[in-house]
This record gives C-alpha cells, sequence and structure tokens, in this order.
C-alpha cells in the first residue's frame, strides 16, 4: 500500500508538470503564429515594416548540392534553404519574401529547385544581388517576382560545368546539353533577355581566360534584359511592401 500511494503520487506529480509544459508550449506557438520568429546565426530574419511582415533568406557561398562541401567552404544548403521556402508560403501572417544573393554559383540542380520555388509562390517576392550572383546564382536571381542588383555588383554567365568522373562518349555531351537547356529556359521565362543574346553572352570566349562567358556589372546586367532594376535594400523592401509595386 505505501509503495501504491508513492507510485501514485509521482504519477501525479508527472501529469502535473506535464500539463504545465503543455500549456507553456501552447503559449509560445501562439507568440510564434502571431509575430514570424527570426535567427540571425541561420542567415534568417524576419521585419515589421509599415505593419507587414518581410521574411529574409541569404544564399551565400557555394549552393551545396547532394554532396557536402569542406568544411572550410562557406555554403548555402539547399535542404535548409526549401522548408524555410514552404514556410514563409504557408504562413498567413507574412506578406513577402526577399532573397539576397552574393553566391559563386554550385550544384546545377540544387540552384534550380530553390529558384522554381520562388518563382511559384504567390507571396510577393523580390531578390538582391550584392557583390555577386554568378553561375547559377542567376536563376535565383531572376526567380523573383522583381529582382534588383546594386551597381558594384557582377554576375557571370557560363556554360554548364560537370566534375567528377565523365565518360568520352556523345551521352555525356547530350546529358550537360540538356542540363543547359534548363538553366537557359529558367531564366529567359524569368527575365526580359532573349536566348539568343543569352547564349551569346555564354558562349563568349573573347572575355574570360582560358574560359567561355560573359560577366556584366550591375548596369550591364539591367541592360541586357537580366536583372529588372538598380537597387538597394531599401528599394527591394519598398517594392515588397508598396501595394501597388
Amino acid at each position: 500500500m505505501i509503495l501504491y500511494n508513492y507510485l501514485q503520487g509521482f504519477y501525479n506529480f508527472n501529469v502535473s508538470n506535464q500539463l504545465e509544459d503543455d500549456s507553456t508550449d501552447s503559449v509560445n506557438a501562439d507568440e510564434i503564429n502571431n509575430e514570424p520568429q527570426s535567427s540571425f546565426e541561420d542567415g534568417f530574419v524576419t521585419i515589421n515594416k509599415d505593419g507587414k511582415f518581410i521574411h529574409c533568406i541569404t544564399i551565400i557561398g557555394q549552393v551545396e548540392g547532394h554532396y557536402l562541401n569542406s568544411p572550410n567552404t562557406k555554403s548555402t544548403k539547399y535542404e535548409h534553404i526549401i522548408p524555410r521556402i514552404v514556410a514563409v508560403e504557408e504562413d498567413k501572417n507574412i506578406s513577402g519574401l526577399l532573397v539576397i544573393l552574393n553566391t559563386i554559383g554550385g550544384d546545377v540542380e540544387a540552384g534550380l529547385a530553390i529558384a522554381e520555388l520562388i518563382a511559384g509562390m504567390k507571396k510577393k517576392t523580390a531578390s538582391l544581388v550584392l557583390g555577386g550572383s554568378h553561375s547559377i546564382g542567376i536563376p535565383l536571381a531572376v526567380s523573383a517576382d522583381k529582382s534588383f542588383i546594386v551597381p558594384t555588383a557582377s554576375m557571370t554567365v557560363h556554360p554548364v560545368r560537370m566534375n567528377g568522373l565523365i565518360l568520352g562518349v556523345p551521352q555525356a555531351l547530350l546529358y550537360l546539353k540538356k542540363m543547359e537547356d534548363r538553366v537557359v529556359s529558367f531564366i529567359t521565362r524569368n527575365s526580359h533577355i532573349s536566348e539568343e543574346r543569352f547564349k551569346e553572352l555564354m558562349l563568349n570566349n573573347e572575355e574570360l581566360v582560358s574560359d567561355f562567358g560573359t560577366i556584366l556589372n550591375g548596369e550591364q546586367a539591367v541592360d541586357e534584359g537580366l536583372i529588372d532594376s538598380i537597387g538597394s535594400l531599401s528599394d527591394a523592401i519598398s517594392f515588397l511592401v508598396n501595394e501597388n509595386e
């Protein structure tokens, strides 16, 4: 009987504590739903601008695909970005998404996956290129409803490359051609540059040393129709909070 009473008291104590913990969790969940949370450490932040919540994600360094980069390489993991974009799209409190880019490029399929998600969002989206948005960073930049670039930033247009073991067979070249077509198609569908002009820039052999391609600064990227506008952080945020744009 003594043992029974002890166990019963222990059970009641734990149930009481669990109920208190559940109550606390419920309050925190409500707070999260009412006001989106931010994480500076992970490169994500949500700001309140004129009563509207704007979520910002950063894509920096190398876009990491199915293989891990070196620990010394600054990278953006697509498995971190994709769930974040889904959460922003489904969060009724967030009005828009700002994507800030300073990337050298990276995995083609991972970059296209992120770009397609952004392009398919119903929420208002804007991108801002700082420093550079090279290679697969170009589809990421043009995927937003409106793209901005600072004058000092640059974008490198070049053909798709393949790393690792490559078989010297026609199928390998066909695979590269199909992948390149996917990238070019996405860029031309989401920007104002023609396919012919983009391929001309991509296959330019007079600018890069021992390589094909073209480097565009901010104003050149706008002139070519690749990016919508020269702008700053304030311009991108203003676009997201202004209902008339």
